[in-house]
């Protein structure tokens, strides 16, 4: 069961992101369409709207938070039937944290829908920041056992959590780039890339030889291990885990972001390249026979020999006085 839920989780945040980065890049093509013609017979439709991909980004919000909630209760049910106070207050965050997210969406999705309700963009963002925080508070402090090395993956899922956050006070500030977004939706990615290696490493054979997890409720475990090299492995594997995710990350961006620059013609001239000397026309290609090997002392001697030749030119100038059949005038 625990497997299922973070599974399912994570696809869902992994849908959530790539809906958001979607978003971004129709934005974007949208900016780039209107600012300058794209070329002939090389323009093709941009993705589906913007507004549209926030609709349905909305929704499945929703429909997580729902679940996220509908989860927690069962699980809080469990706590205090097994008389975890621990557990019990943890399910409370979760579902706290839950309806702030449920808040955002509900609201985002009515002023999506309806036309006669228009919820600011600004408050709605700011629902968002601190659904995000409080978020980011419940996987810092959550430090049940010191000796778990789940707390080492808590540690690293407040990484994606952190870009998401950061992302959303950006576009709080009312700019009109879609960055913010696009980073948003990229936190989101490996927050559920994360969620999911999550899930199986902690219920499955795929964590540190030596580790075992131990429940005390449904919704409250740790995993201890046998000793301290146990322990530092799994820490270390987590670290390594987390860094194949991140690399993958990045690789896939890179190859969609190159497929959708290929795609939609988008060929800027900060996105070409100019080799030196090109872009003036070839007036910055160098002629090597222009250049002389002068010492210093030359230089010296040619200023010398110059100003000996104003002395003598001034020397040699001498004034006639004007004469009359060969006789000097006299006043």
């Amino acid at each position: 069961m625990g497997l299922f839920t973070y599974t399912v989780a994570g696809a869902a945040l992994i849908l959530i992101g790539g809906l958001e980065s979607l978003a971004s890049a129709a934005i974007s093509l949208k900016q780039i369409s209107t600012s300058e013609p794209p070329p002939p017979k090389t323009h093709r439709p941009a993705p589906a709207t913007a507004s549209f991909l926030s609709t349905v980004t909305f929704l499945l919000i929703s429909i997580v938070s729902i679940l996220s909630i509908v989860n927690s209760l069962i699980s809080l049910s469990d706590a205090a039937t097994s008389k975890d106070s621990t557990g019990v207050v943890l399910q409370m965050e979760v579902i706290a944290i839950a309806l702030l997210f449920l808040l955002y969406s509900g609201l985002g999705l009515l002023s999506s829908i309806l036309e006669s309700f228009r919820f600011p963009p600004k408050l709605l963002n700011v629902i968002y920041m601190f659904a995000f925080g409080e978020e980011f508070l419940l996987f810092y402090a959550q430090n049940k056992d010191p000796s778990g090395i789940e707390n080492r993956y808590y540690d690293l899922i407040l990484v994606p959590i952190a870009v998401c956050l950061f992302s959303t006070i950006l576009e709080l500030k009312g700019s009109k780039s879609s960055y913010p977004k696009l980073g948003r939706g990229v936190g989101l990615v490996l927050q559920g890339m994360w969620t999911l290696q999550m899930g199986v490493s902690f219920y499955s054979n795929l964590i540190a030889n030596g580790c075992a997890l131990h429940a005390r409720s449904r919704g409250n475990f740790t995993i201890k291990c046998k000793g301290h090299p146990e322990y530092h492995r799994g820490r270390a594997i987590a670290t390594l885990q987390f860094n194949c995710h991140l690399a993958l990350l990045i690789t896939t961006a890179a190859g969609v972001f190159s497929l959708v620059c290929k795609t939609y013609s988008i060929n800027r001239d900060f996105m070409r390249y100019m080799p030196l000397g090109v872009g003036n026309g070839g007036d910055m290609q160098l002629d090597n026979s222009q250049f002389t090997l002068e010492s210093d002392d030359e230089d010296g001697e040619n200023g010398i020999q110059e100003v000996r030749s104003v002395e003598m030119q001034k020397s040699a100038l001498v004034v006639p006085e004007s004469t009359v059949n060969g006789y000097d005038s006299h006043p």
